[in-house]
């Protein structure tokens, strides 16, 4: 029923059982948004903002000279290179066959399809370190799988190649989960409509299909880098943690923190902070800027 069906039968009521206020008048159910505004801000601040601004204060306890040294020595730029790097490796394999997995479970029908569906969320129940574990199984050069690439003189397990597949591992479903409903969303009438005009099946995906799946990509593709720049657990053991060389910057900074150096590791861990900010500002507003172009 309308507003504009409700108002003249509220009108004809009685005075004393009609509000003074007009129902219709309410746009939300939920508080006011100077209420709302209040607690989401101190649910944020407790939980975000706080924890974060006192990483940072707790890094500046170092005197100026001594900061940039734990910042910048030859074994941190190190770690960075290394994690930076393969999370951003990770990111990009993720955006590309998660892609793949999540146009296959939408696309098709086939035996086991619900059993598929269900391992791609087996990342987010399964401990870290149990993945890491059983990557460095698999990938050791005696295991499953390295044992066939050490006869290539291809070391797997213990190299950067190694951290990369565990970044992978761990990313995959933040991409088909993201594209999955988007995917599911887009009508086939659209791309029968296409290759009725002639379309061929890549510019089919090129013009219909990919400019409606690019913002969740990007953000499938953010949500899969960020967890990456963070992963510790399933690292940790497939890296072999060899400093200038598998260290990756969570497990600088854990050793930092067993040697109870905290404003140390507060200082890596804000420099992890920011390059992680930045990385996801850029992302977000290059999200933003396909938005507008895709009209979305």
């Amino acid at each position: 029923m309308s507003v504009s069906t409700i108002k003249p039968i509220l009108q004809e009521l009685p005075p004393n059982v009609i509000r003074k206020k007009e129902p219709w008048v309410q746009k939300s159910v939920l508080p006011g948004f100077g209420l709302s505004l209040g607690f989401a801000t101190l649910y944020a601040s407790l939980l975000v903002f706080i924890p974060l601004a006192m990483l940072v204060v707790k890094s500046f306890e170092l005197p100026l000279d001594q900061l940039w040294d734990v910042v910048t020595n030859r074994r941190a730029l190190a770690s960075y290179r290394l994690t930076f790097g393969t999370s951003l490796i990770a990111a990009a394999v993720n955006l590309f066959f998660g892609l793949i997995v999540a146009w296959v479970l939408v696309r098709y029908s086939f035996p086991g399809k619900r059993i598929v569906d269900a391992i791609v969320d087996l990342p987010f129940a399964l401990p870290t370190a149990v993945a890491g574990i059983a990557l460095t199984a698999i990938y050791a050069p005696n295991g499953w799988v390295g044992q066939w690439f050490a006869l290539l003189d291809i070391k797997i397990a213990y190299t950067w190649i190694g951290v990369t597949i565990a970044l992978t591992f761990i990313g995959l479903p933040f991409v088909v989960r993201t594209v999955q409903p988007v995917l599911a969303d887009l009508e086939t009438e659209v791309e029968e409509a296409a290759a009725s005009l002639g379309a061929n099946r890549w510019q089919t995906f090129k013009y219909i299909i990919l400019p409606a799946l690019l913002p969740s990509l990007l953000t499938g593709f953010a949500l899969s880098f960020a967890r990456a720049i963070g992963e510790y657990g399933s690292v940790v053991f497939i890296s072999g943690n060899m400093p200038y060389r598998t260290e990756i910057t969570p497990l600088l900074i854990m050793t930092k923190l067993e040697q109870f150096d905290y404003a140390g590791a507060a200082a890596l861990g804000s420099v992890m902070l920011l390059f992680s900010f930045v990385l996801l500002l850029l992302i977000n507003l290059l999200q933003h800027w396909s938005h507008k172009r895709t009209g979305g």
